[in-house]
């Protein structure tokens, strides 16, 4: 069983104190600290998992600098077998589809049975590359995928709707699943075990290997005009109701009135 799993590198922001650049453009991250994206690494952990009870192997791939290289090392130590970069260079601010463009063809002379991505990035959180990448392949797919079980040349995943519901489907292989977090637990990943993965050579791609123009990746293949980001600024304290039930719904109420909410 042969899978391709996608990875991120993305910044740890949960008690950072972000700045925006000049030009408005992106976030500062010279001082932020960078690990794998979590959904990503649930998707590596299954990966690992299933090889480990049908064989095969286990490649993993990112778009990213030199940096990104430590995603890669941590999936090889939890078990990966090849790792796979595509640089950065040319890039960025690619939307979803760029993204998407690049790790196609990257994967696309490879013969696997399963791709996997994360749900969605901690970062952009757009939950489209490996929707998009399963279009590109004209490949079957199943999102939000929170169980996963496999038979001969088919699958049944589990996939997480609205509402504590679930939902099952089958899919033939090979197919491409887009994993959510939950879906196991990802093992711990010692020092040593990276330090092993230190010695297994990175495979490295640039867009202009993967055979991609400009207009297809980057801004000029984007289909975001413009992106602007700003801190939002300090707003006053919260005002806490006081008060029974009835009271306190009652000035709710005439808040919202006040603030010319309709009731």
């Amino acid at each position: 069983m042969d899978i391709v799993v996608c990875v991120k590198q993305v910044p740890e922001v949960t008690d950072a104190e972000l700045e925006v650049a000049k030009d408005g453009t992106q976030i500062i991250t010279e001082d932020l600290e960078f690990d794998i994206n979590e959904w990503d690494n649930y998707a590596v952990e299954e990966a690992v998992r299933i090889k480990e009870a049908f064989g095969g192997k286990v490649t993993v791939i990112t778009v990213g600098n030199e940096d990104s290289e430590d995603v890669l090392r941590q999936a090889l130590a939890m078990g990966a077998n090849e790792a796979i970069r595509v640089d950065e260079e040319g890039f960025d601010l690619s939307d979803a589809r760029g993204i998407a463009r690049g790790i196609f063809q990257g994967v696309r002379d490879m013969s696997f049975d399963l791709l996997f991505t994360g749900a969605q990035s901690s970062d952009y959180g757009w939950g489209q590359v490996g929707l998009i990448l399963a279009e590109l392949l004209d490949l079957p797919y199943a999102s939000l995928v929170v169980g996963i079980e496999i038979a001969d040349t088919k699958l049944v995943a589990l996939r997480e709707l609205e509402s504590n519901t679930q939902e099952k489907v089958e899919l033939p292989l090979p197919a491409v699943l887009t994993i959510q977090t939950g879906l196991n637990s990802p093992r711990y990943v010692s020092i040593m075990g990276i330090q092993k993965a230190r010695k297994i050579g990175i495979k490295e791609t640039g867009f202009d290997g993967l055979g991609l123009s400009e207009e297809e990746i980057g801004p000029k293949g984007s289909s975001v005009d413009s992106q602007l980001l700003s801190i939002p600024p300090a707003g006053e304290g919260a005002e806490i109701l006081t008060g029974t039930i009835e009271e306190i719904s009652e000035k709710a109420a005439q808040i919202i009135r006040d603030k010319g909410g309709a009731l």
